[in-house]
């Protein structure tokens, strides 16, 4: 899965309101991910901008959220979601707080497309996390090639029932062939 953005955000807790610093990703299949350091195994919270995300605010755009201590009310961000909820952000600049907007817009509006030579005409991809999404420079200037390639581990629970089902049926076979024996005595 290809990585938008990452960095350290300021996030503001739904039930106490305090603030704590999060690292932040953006993944391409538009999962705004929340982790308690930069090593990503403590997994905070996740967001899905494609499907709840309706706006996103910064500045002064953001009424009724106070920024934590010695940061400017420029650095805030909130992101509205479907629900009625709201995540608050707050970003170490106002510089840094317009690129994570414009990040989440730009992840929220574009989807993926895939070219089908055979009719000729293009298809949106339904990206999840069992794609792995690469994305190179393409032949012309702003063009950009983008590849998806499957999990290779679809399919394995369909593989996994047929084995289990082979295996009891070659046993139930084999212990009547253990029985032989004492049926000729």
């Amino acid at each position: 899965m290809a990585l938008m953005k990452s960095g350290w955000l300021w996030r503001q807790t739904t039930v106490l309101k305090r603030w704590k610093l999060n690292w932040c990703d953006i993944w391409i299949d538009g999962s705004f991910v929340f982790y308690k350091s930069d090593s990503r195994r403590d997994f905070m919270q996740r967001v899905s901008l494609k499907t709840t995300c309706v706006d996103v605010r910064s500045g002064f755009e953001c009424a009724g959220v106070n920024p934590p201590e010695s940061h400017p009310r420029e650095n805030l961000l909130v992101v509205l979601l479907a629900d009625g909820s709201s995540v608050n952000l707050c970003a170490n600049s106002e510089d840094e707080a317009i690129a994570w907007k414009l990040t989440i817009v730009d992840t929220k509006r574009n989807p993926l497309f895939t070219y089908d030579p055979y009719d000729d005409s293009y298809q949106a991809v339904p990206v999840n996390s069992h794609h792995t999404i690469y994305i190179t420079p393409g032949a012309g200037p702003g063009t950009h090639q983008v590849v998806v390639q499957r999990d290779p581990f679809d399919g394995v629970a369909e593989q996994l029932a047929l084995g289990l089902l082979a295996g009891m049926a070659a046993g139930a076979a084999m212990r009547s062939f253990l029985w032989m024996p004492f049926l000729f005595c």
